[in-house]
């Protein structure tokens, strides 16, 4: 489903979508341009939605039978998010990823896009435009950063481990008591960004791990196949892998390397 072709197209239109719809606005917007959604943490901009409206149409007409799971699409009709159980191949789209950051005219933020079929992703994509950074990763096929493959690697034995993690803003009480497991020695935690990013910094090797503790697709589906396919591994808090779908149990983490995420939900668990 995924050819050299396509995949080519489908990165075109990210570069481009972000060239004419998100860049534009950085550092630009106005009062006008930002709405709060659920909360003050919960922000969208006129470039979400622009952006999140031009990679609709354009990967739907790239793979005819496709639809589009986007996270502003979400917000206004939860509906849509039924698409991700269906038997069409699904695009999961994030326009801006770290839209707090991107308000605050911080370099931080990225696009996600992401295509899966049956629960699994096939393929991922993810740019970070600032500093020009466009990963890309497909199922069994690697991951490659600005052309370059990724390789994770694994922590050196004894050191600390870096860790982003869901900021306690967003967490249940029983959410923050797991993530209090990672308050321990050899364990260096601090709240995350965007969660594109730091998925992408776990896949180069600059970060351990993440444990977070929402489900949301559009923020895990590109990140998840990118820290996989550079040889890391993933793990909801009862073992198992995270079902794109949702109904995982949480909070969950990404890891350089299998062991790293079996360590991760072993502090996890214990701060439950």
């Amino acid at each position: 489903m995924i050819d050299d072709e396509l995949a080519a197209a489908v990165e075109g239109a990210i570069r481009r979508t972000v060239a004419e719809e998100v860049m534009p606005r950085w550092r630009q917007l106005s009062d006008d341009d930002v709405v709060q959604k659920s909360g003050p943490h919960d922000l969208v901009t006129v470039a979400d939605q622009r952006a999140e409206e031009s990679l609709s149409r354009t990967l739907a007409a790239l793979l005819p039978g496709s639809v589009v799971v986007g996270e502003e699409a979400v917000h206004a009709k939860p509906a849509v998010y039924e698409a991700l159980h269906g038997e069409a191949p699904v695009w999961i789209v994030d326009p801006i990823d770290g839209t707090r950051q991107f308000v605050r005219g911080h370099e931080g933020f990225c696009t996600l896009v992401a295509l899966a079929r049956y629960g699994e992703i096939l393929a991922s994509w993810t740019y970070v435009p600032v500093p020009g950074e466009m990963a890309v990763a497909r199922h069994r096929g690697g991951a490659l950063l600005n052309g370059e493959a990724l390789v994770a690697g694994r922590p050196e034995d004894g050191r600390t481990l870096e860790v982003a993690t869901s900021h306690p803003d967003f967490t249940t009480e029983a959410q923050k008591h797991a993530l209090l497991g990672l308050r321990t020695e050899g364990v260096s935690p601090r709240p995350c960004g965007s969660a594109g990013v730091e998925y992408l910094s776990v896949a180069r090797g600059t970060l351990d791990a993440v444990a977070f503790s929402w489900e949301a697709a559009w923020d895990h589906a590109a990140g998840l196949l990118l820290v996989s396919e550079a040889g890391g591994a993933n793990s909801t808090l009862d073992g198992e892998p995270f079902r794109l779908a949702g109904g995982n149990a949480l909070p969950f983490t990404a890891a350089r390397d299998a062991g790293t995420a079996r360590r991760m939900v072993g502090l996890l668990r214990a701060g439950s």
